[in-house]
């Protein structure tokens, strides 16, 4: 038996490859065994799908939203995962440098320093 709607997993396969990178997103369901595919798939659904599945914001918004949750929260493993998805969203590196400058106005000037380190060593792959 499932933990989530089916429709609901594909939507957000199909969004969280767009979003990501189909490379990215099938190399992490392939890793997925027994212990962490339930994750794997209700995060699809539930994040990608539920979460990014809808038109009412765009998703280069979404992109600028988690860049500020992500990188307020510190989790700069994900901020990179979601930079490089915010840039194939169409986030621009002026956008980016604003999103760092209100992350360091709302959390410290040592979480922008991280995230530029970051955001540099992402910017310097294109």
């Amino acid at each position: 038996m499932s933990v989530f709607d089916e429709d609901l997993f594909l939507k957000g396969l199909e969004q969280r490859k767009a979003t990501l990178g189909a490379e990215y997103v099938e190399n992490n369901l392939a890793a997925a065994d027994e212990f962490t595919r339930p994750f794997q798939e209700a995060m699809t659904a539930w994040c990608w799908g539920f979460g990014w599945g809808d038109d009412v914001i765009d998703v280069k918004t979404r992109s600028m939203m988690n860049l500020s949750m992500l990188g307020a929260l510190g989790k700069m493993h994900e901020w990179e995962i979601h930079l490089n998805g915010a840039i194939t969203n169409g986030v621009t590196h002026d956008e980016i440098r604003a999103i760092i400058h209100v992350i360091g106005i709302y959390c410290g000037v040592p979480q922008a320093v991280e995230c530029f380190r970051v955001a540099k060593k992402v910017l310097s792959k294109e």
